[in-house]
């Protein structure tokens, strides 16, 4: 069950019987809410477009230079990174957004406007992750260092989106989906058109995704003027939710094309796609736990695909 106490220590958007809450102790609990480490699932979206493209890459490179050791620490750098910039990302935003968090139900529990971190350590706390993803970045290659951080100007617009534009979701997809250029350049230290259109695909994905978590803070945002695609797309948001869903799938299908990908590739593909249809079919956006548990629902999406990559790879590599 959740709490929107801040005296209880626990946040009122995520679980209260997480890892978190057991393992570490209780001065840490603010930091670790800041991180969004009690909600995996932000790091698991962010990660998946990097494996994608990693996965991508190695089945690209399996006929000449593959290598399944550099395959192994590659996604683990992604993973790595994925957690520690997706903190860094989070408490970043927690900062730019105290105010409007104190304005909204779901969020005010939040460690910065309930008071349990000053602005101060938040903003210590996220330059020492962004201190771990820099190590992290500095394993890759040089054109994929560039990258990285170039990536940085993107994360660093997303939080003021919301201001300017009906659809932050965008910026947040051109930032969250970076991940599906770095992963063909750390393999091959160039770009090409497969990975230009993996990263159109997560973006359109990622904009989907997060349109369904926004429609849990829709009456909120609307009360303190925040925009989103969740108040662009009002009560009827399947035509969009087809469109951009649909926009990914189409994508993906050419990014494999270009890159040569295997048969389990689009395999998996299929699947996810019937999951995607599936989210559209039962979203009810009146209903805020059924938006948050569709939002997460990406993950095995996120997985299914990478698993059908993997298993190409394999076969390929074999």
């Amino acid at each position: 069950m959740n709490t929107s106490s801040a005296d209880s220590g626990r946040v009122h958007d995520a679980p209260s019987n997480n890892w978190v809450y057991r393992a570490l102790p209780r001065a840490l609990w603010p930091y670790a809410q800041l991180a969004r480490w009690d909600r995996p699932i932000g790091w698991q979206l962010l990660m998946w477009p990097c494996l994608w493209s990693v996965a991508l890459a190695s089945g690209a490179a399996a006929a000449g230079q593959f290598s399944a050791g550099r395959f192994v620490f590659h996604s683990f750098l992604f993973i790595a990174g994925a957690i520690a910039m997706r903190g860094a990302g989070c408490t970043f935003n927690d900062i730019i957004d105290h105010d409007i968090d104190m304005e909204v139900a779901r969020t005010r529990s939040r460690p910065l406007p309930s008071g349990r971190v000053s602005r101060f350590q938040a903003k210590a706390f996220m330059v020492l992750q962004a201190l771990v993803g820099l190590v992290i970045l500095l394993q890759f290659n040089a054109f994929s260092i560039l990258l990285g951080i170039l990536s940085l100007g993107l994360v660093a617009i997303y939080p003021f989106a919301k201001r300017f534009t009906d659809w932050p979701q965008f910026f947040l997809g051109l930032a969250f989906s970076w991940g599906a250029i770095m992963g063909w350049t750390a393999e091959f230290a160039t770009l090409s058109l497969a990975p230009v259109l993996l990263y159109g695909a997560a973006i359109a994905w990622t904009i989907g995704y997060d349109t369904i978590y926004a429609y849990q803070d829709r009456e909120d945002d609307e009360l303190i003027g925040v925009r989103s695609t969740a108040r662009r797309f009002g009560d009827n948001p399947r035509p969009w939710l087809i469109g951009l869903y649909g926009l990914a799938v189409v994508l993906m299908l050419l990014s494999f094309l270009a890159a040569g990908a295997g048969l389990f590739a689009y395999f998996g593909l299929l699947v996810a796609a019937g999951l995607l249809i599936y989210q559209i079919l039962v979203l009810n956006i009146h209903d805020p736990e059924q938006c948050l548990a569709l939002f997460k629902f990406n993950g095995v999406v996120g997985l299914i695909i990478f698993t059908g990559l993997v298993a190409a790879l394999l076969v390929r590599a074999v």
